[in-house]
């Protein structure tokens, strides 16, 4: 079994300490640190998004093997930073206004990381003005919005027009997710994309992003 294979497994598994030491190997043995990512690190997690989609892992699991790929992440990003390795794409996620709900969001989060995306993460109950902000403030090209409960859905709806009103809805897709939310919502709302679960959302973000480049 390669180091990297052996990273992969041990995301998957959660031991958070032993990816971190497999990841400081890797680097100490002169490894591309972008190699690390790609062949050790996302596919691990990449594989836990696919098995909750699936419904052979629930979120305990995800959150483990998120944490686990994060120690390896705390080891890697000066690397990558110092080899001027660029993210697949940026994005800026939140809960919306009223929804302090965020279960949803960090495996989101998580599942986007997994695949390389650059996250921003603003927390629950974010004002639209803020997402704005957020997206000006990092160049994003992807919003996604979380809502969790039927009476703080129009709160993405409520980002997007605010994105309009700042002339920034061309530059960005506006992803939205959440229990009571449907691709007939999205439609209504002017979202470009809707997906079920988080893995799903991760899949289509990176593709979104590779289109765009």
């Amino acid at each position: 079994m390669s180091n990297y294979q052996e990273i992969t497994e041990k995301v998957i598994k959660g031991r958070a300490k032993e990816v971190a030491a497999l990841v400081e190997q890797a680097l100490a043995a002169g490894d591309d640190p972008l190699e690390i990512l790609t062949e050790g690190l996302m596919p691990g997690m990449n594989k836990v998004g696919e098995d909750f989609k699936n419904n052979v892992v629930f979120v305990p699991e995800v959150l483990i093997a998120a944490r686990a790929m994060n120690s390896g992440m705390k080891i890697l990003k000066p690397a990558l930073t110092k080899a001027g390795a660029e993210p697949v794409g940026r994005a800026v996620i939140c809960t919306v206004k009223g929804d302090m709900h965020d279960i949803g969001k960090n495996l989101v989060k998580m599942m986007l990381e997994g695949r390389g995306i650059e996250c921003y993460d603003l927390g629950t109950d974010v004002d639209p003005e803020r997402v704005v902000e957020a997206v000006r403030e990092h160049d994003a090209q992807l919003v996604c919005l979380s809502a969790l409960l039927t009476t703080t859905m129009y709160g993405q709806k409520d980002v997007i027009d605010a994105l309009k009103e700042a002339g920034l809805r061309d530059k960005v897709k506006v992803m939205v997710g959440g229990a009571p939310v449907t691709q007939a919502f999205a439609d209504e709302i002017g979202a470009d994309y809707y997906t079920l679960d988080a893995a799903s959302c991760a899949e289509v973000a990176e593709k979104a992003l590779k289109e765009a480049v």
